[in-house]
């Protein structure tokens, strides 16, 4: 009938969202025991998948998700290799939550240090995931997958799409590349002015913990 075309329909669209699980609801552990009543705080990793555990990036990455699920937050990548995969490593070893928004488009399987992952049809989709219900960013050295996710969410940002929230650079390469894009592209010291540079793991985590405060999703 009609009406169960639309249900599956609306069910299909929702599932992947619902099992992000960020809604106000309570969450329970695995042995029905309550745990909070307050919304899952959620951080998203951005880097490259090319990076293997001897480069600088795969550190800072497993770092930073150790000290984000050491303070709480849930942690949530591209679900692959690379800086997702250290990233998701770092959070998973210190018992935290993992979330990997992956493709059905890609063929190559998801690192196994998620704890959850939600399954996207198309690019779109997966990176409104990957933004939409994140307090906060960390953008870690990649290629332009990495910049376009970037892009995306300092543009949301600057145009108040998504209400201001930190957007974290994390590395040396960071610096320079903004710089050419102010003498190359129509990006002004105003734009910058929304993002926060970290040399370390350790900065980048601080100041997603104290920017993230007042963001309500």
């Amino acid at each position: 009938s009609r009406s169960r075309k639309l249900f599956r329909r609306f069910f299909q669209n929702t599932r992947g969202l619902r099992s992000l699980q960020t809604e106000w609801i309570i969450n329970v552990d695995r042995r029905g025991e309550k745990m909070s009543e307050s919304p899952e705080r959620i951080v998203t990793i951005f880097g490259g998948s090319k990076c293997v555990e001897q480069d600088p990036e795969y550190g800072q990455a497993r770092r930073a998700g150790t000290l984000l699920a050491e303070a709480g937050f849930t942690i949530c990548t591209g679900g692959y290799l690379g800086v997702m995969e250290a990233a998701s490593r770092g959070a998973r070893e210190a018992g935290g939550r993992v979330l990997g928004i992956v493709m059905n488009q890609f063929k190559h399987e998801p690192n196994r240090f998620l704890t959850d992952k939600v399954a996207t049809p198309h690019f779109y989709e997966r990176l409104q995931h990957l933004i939409t219900r994140s307090v906060g960013f960390i953008a870690i050295r990649g290629g332009m997958g990495t910049v376009t996710e970037l892009s995306l969410v300092w543009n949301k940002i600057q145009t108040r799409v998504i209400e201001p929230r930190p957007l974290v650079l994390l590395g040396d390469c960071w610096p320079p590349v903004v710089e050419q894009w102010k003498r190359s592209l129509a990006v002004s010291d105003a734009d910058v002015a929304t993002l926060d540079f970290a040399e370390t793991a350790e900065e980048a985590v601080e100041i997603i913990k104290a920017k993230s405060q007042g963001v309500v999703i």
